[in-house]
C-alpha cells in the first residue's frame, strides 16, 4: 500500500506534486528559454528591418523565427555544454538529484544572462524587490525573479536600439524618393513602390544579411567563466 499522495511507475514511488511539477515545467519550458536568451532580440531585430524595407510579409514570419532560433542555438552553444557537463551528465548518472540538477543547470545561465543585462536594469529590479544591488560584478546568487527581467529589459532596449538604426537609412531614401516624385509632379505614384527595390538594392548591395547576423553574433556575450 503506497502512502496517500504516491503513484507507482516503473516500481518506484513518485509524488503526485513532482509530477505535476515536473509537467509544469515541460509545458512553460519553451517560454522560459525565450526569456533567458537573445531570441527575443533576435526575433524583433528580424522583424524591424523588414518593416524598415517595407517589404510587408517578406520574408515571412516562420522564415523570421526560424533565422532567430538558430542564431540563438549559435549563440548558446556554449551555454549548453556547460549544462550538460555540469548538470545534466551528473543527473544521468544519478550522482544528483533533481534539485542539484536544477540548481547547477541554473548557474550557467545566470552567468550568460548577467553578462548582457545592463547594471542599471539590474539595479532597478533589486530595487523592485528590495534586494540589495550586488558590488562589483554581479553575482549568480541572485535569484531568477531578478536576472530574467532585468536581462529582457536589457534585450528589448538593444533590439530597439538596432531597429532605430536600420530605420535611418531606408528612410532616407524613402524621403529622397518622395522628394522626387512631388517635384516631377508625380503625386498619385505611391513612393514606396519606387522605394523598395531601391532598398532592396542597398541591403543587397551592401551584403546586409552577413552584416546583420555578425553583429547580432558578436553583441551577445557568451557569459563564460
Amino acid at each position: 500500500m503506497l502512502p496517500e499522495g504516491m503513484i507507482n511507475i516503473n516500481g518506484e514511488s513518485v509524488q503526485v506534486l513532482q509530477i505535476l511539477f515536473l509537467t509544469t515545467l515541460i509545458t512553460l519550458l519553451p517560454s522560459l528559454m525565450v526569456m533567458m536568451t537573445s531570441f527575443a532580440k533576435y526575433v524583433i531585430t528580424l522583424s524591424f528591418l523588414r518593416l524598415a524595407m517595407g517589404t510587408q510579409q517578406t520574408p515571412p514570419n516562420t522564415v523570421l523565427v526560424g533565422l532567430a532560433l538558430f542564431l540563438t542555438l549559435l549563440t548558446m552553444q556554449p551555454v549548453f555544454s556547460q549544462i550538460q557537463t555540469q548538470a545534466l551528465e551528473p543527473y544521468q548518472a544519478e550522482q544528483i538529484g533533481e534539485e542539484e540538477f536544477i540548481d547547477r543547470a541554473a548557474v550557467p545561465l545566470k552567468r550568460f544572462m548577467l553578462d548582457n543585462t545592463e547594471p542599471e536594469s539590474l539595479e532597478l529590479y533589486c530595487g523592485l524587490a528590495g534586494i540589495d544591488t550586488p558590488t562589483g560584478e554581479p553575482s549568480v546568487e541572485l535569484p531568477l525573479h531578478i536576472v530574467v527581467p532585468a536581462f529582457m529589459t536589457t534585450e528589448l532596449k538593444e533590439a530597439f536600439l538596432i531597429g532605430f538604426l536600420l530605420y535611418i537609412p531606408f528612410i532616407l531614401i524613402d524621403v529622397v524618393v518622395a522628394t522626387t516624385l512631388m517635384s516631377m509632379g508625380m503625386i498619385m505614384l505611391p513612393p514606396a513602390m519606387i522605394s523598395t527595390p531601391f532598398k532592396l538594392l542597398l541591403f543587397i548591395s551592401v551584403n546586409g544579411w552577413d552584416l546583420l547576423f555578425s553583429s547580432l553574433v558578436q553583441s551577445v556575450g557568451l557569459g563564460l567563466p
